[in-house]
């Protein structure tokens, strides 16, 4: 079993140096989504590679950058990009956002992603706002990590969505007009895209997007004590779907042309929080 307190410390005691304050909620920004960061007031910005231990992103549209940022009032903790199981990390380096976020004092996650559309009355362009999610794919090595989650919060069920951030989001939605689905989110550990059998399952299941990240992240998150809400932007139909061949292209370039939309909605949730 891993420890993250004593795996990632070292991280940590170099954040908490170099932070000008102790921030309020944690953002993480996938694919494609990291230029957010140019509509905040940024404090400080630390790149990854200067932190000792740090895991760094091997994926296109993951830079690599932690900012501590204000928008309106709330003081931000932001990790533009994430790294993935499926880059050939383990779970405790995949965690290693949400550990941070908690010690360093959020009390609020947001995490988004890039995911591939099932729902057939969602399109490229689309944010969806996480209702539930699986974790059956990740069970076992989110069981081998130990740190901050004891074993009463190992045992119950994850906290996911907080009601009250979900909320908030979709009265964001409202005040800026933007459009946004609700749906549930199937996560795979990759790398390779699923097959268009697996797609005609997670549907028949009740799922509407496909990603491979976030749902670690939430579930650690909520048992360690974190208010956790999450958005996808859907960024191509899944696999089966459609006659495009998917790519990560592809997935960026949707996400870039969301992004207004996205970056609306985000910072009206940080004015209202």
């Amino acid at each position: 079993m891993v420890n993250l307190d004593a795996k990632h410390n070292e991280i940590f005691e170099f954040l908490k140096s170099n932070a000008p304050f102790t921030p309020d909620t944690a953002v993480v920004l996938g694919s494609g989504l990291g230029n957010l960061v140019k509509k905040l007031k940024i404090v400080s910005t630390i790149n990854v590679s200067d932190i000792p231990g740090y895991p760094a992103s091997t994926v296109q549209g993951h830079k690599g950058f932690i900012h501590f940022a204000e928008s309106f009032d709330e003081k931000l903790l932001i990790f533009q990009g994430r790294v993935h199981y499926y880059e050939g990390y383990s779970m405790s380096n995949c965690l290693v956002q949400v550990f941070l976020a908690k010690k360093l004092g959020c009390k609020n996650l947001l995490l988004t992603n890039a995911a591939g559309g099932i729902n057939s009355n969602f399109a490229p362009g689309d944010l969806m706002l996480i209702k539930s999610l699986n974790y059956l794919n990740i069970k076992k090595e989110l069981t081998d990590v130990v740190g901050l989650a004891n074993l009463e919060a190992k045992n119950r069920m994850p906290d996911f969505p907080s009601s009250r951030l979900n909320s908030l989001i979709i009265r964001a939605a409202l005040d800026e007009n933007v459009h946004m689905k609700e749906g549930n989110y199937w996560y795979v550990k990759g790398p390779s895209y699923e097959t268009p059998a697996e797609i005609q399952m997670m549907k028949k299941l009740g799922y509407d997007a496909v990603g491979m990240s976030t749902v670690h992240e939430a579930i650690y998150a909520s048992m360690i004590g974190l208010e956790v809400a999450g958005i996808s932007c859907i960024t191509n139909f899944a696999a089966g779907l459609s006659n495009n061949k998917l790519s990560h292209d592809e997935v960026s370039a949707t996400a870039r042309v969301a992004e207004d939309k996205f970056q609306r909605l985000l910072l009206r949730v940080f004015n209202l929080i």
